[in-house]
């Protein structure tokens, strides 16, 4: 596949030296005053940030997430409310690219730690509206691996957010966050490096069961409603085809649905996926018009009520399980 890579630089780990984070039940139920807690707080964009919080602040710090359960992460707009929490909190923690309201607030508040996830890894562009037959591929684990010592340029304006889908790009943001959290707060530190030994285990874990549960299948192709899962294909070797582009609510062109149409008969495609937290109704007529059958393929964007998991790791193997009788693994 035709990508333009962005390696980081040291200088991103250095930037984020001073962070702290915490836990993800406050995170997810309580979206009260950040600041005075008795512990370090900080305010999450969005549920995979919360996660990696909880995970690896565990006791040690607070979490506020901005993005609340149910609500769909590219459309939230900052609230007054929102914007004095930033500037009580000690950090943020957000994924630049994902949410523009986010990055405006962030940036303009006085907030004197702020650590932009994106540049723990190497983001990619992935296409708009997902090119049949790019050539995706296992051979990129060390192209994505993020140059930390050689000074390249990380600006990541443009770039496929969706980096918490691939868990090994997950674990290298993890492995970042887990060292900044020993800088800011080194009482906590043999703590902090412990949980992220921890996560990055799980992370591994998780990266071995897509490998082999995907292994052996009758089809590379995948059909979903968004761009989301650019990195996750590319990891496994897979293909997505888009009906809309990285944000969730551009509505496909007759074209495209006219070339999704060929694509499904074309490659064996049996499944058009859709999500939770956006309308199924272009998914379900791309399917009806086609004869195809549709499922759940969550992007991990946050938990609900109808999430198939109760966490990140949960929500993900019921990917893989979908994934596997989408593409006919044995």
């Amino acid at each position: 596949m035709n990508v333009r890579r962005r390696h980081i630089s040291a200088v991103a780990l250095t930037a984020v030296a001073a962070l702290g984070f915490g836990t993800l039940t406050a995170c997810s139920t309580d979206s009260s005053a950040a600041g005075d807690t008795g512990t370090f707080d900080v305010v999450a964009s969005f549920y995979p940030m919360a996660f990696l919080a909880e995970r690896i602040g565990g006791e040690h710090v607070h979490v506020t997430s901005l993005t609340q359960p149910g609500q769909e992460p590219h459309d939230l707009e900052i609230s007054a409310r929102q914007t004095a929490q930033l500037e009580e909190a000690d950090a943020a923690l957000y994924l630049k690219g994902l949410q523009p309201s986010v990055d405006e607030a962030i940036g303009q508040s006085p907030i004197a730690t702020k650590i932009d996830a994106a540049e723990l890894t190497a983001l990619e562009e992935h296409g708009t509206e997902a090119g049949h037959g790019e050539e995706h591929g296992d051979g990129h684990e060390d192209e994505h691996a993020h140059e930390d010592d050689h000074g390249h340029d990380h600006d990541h304006e443009g770039a496929d957010p969706h980096i918490w889908l691939d868990p090994v790009k997950y674990a290298e943001v993890a492995e970042g966050v887990g060292k900044a959290f020993q800088k800011a707060d080194p009482d906590h530190a043999a703590d902090y490096r412990k949980n992220t030994a921890t996560l990055v285990k799980d992370l591994e874990a998780l990266d071995e069961k897509f490998r082999t549960g995907l292994a052996n299948r009758t089809t590379d192709v995948f059909v979903t409603t968004h761009a989301a899962f650019g990195y996750l294909a590319e990891r496994y070797g897979l293909t997505e085809e888009a009906i809309s582009g990285l944000d969730p609510d551009t509505e496909p062109s007759g074209a495209r649905v006219k070339e999704l149409q060929k694509i499904t008969k074309d490659d064996g495609v049996t499944t058009v996926f859709y999500e939770t937290l956006v309308s199924d109704k272009t998914a379900k007529t791309l399917a009806g018009d086609t004869g195809l059958k549709t499922d759940v393929l969550d992007p991990v964007e946050g938990i609900t009520d109808h999430s198939r998991g109760e966490d990140y790791f949960q929500v993900m193997e019921a990917n893989l399980t979908a994934l596997r009788t989408a593409l006919g693994a044995r």
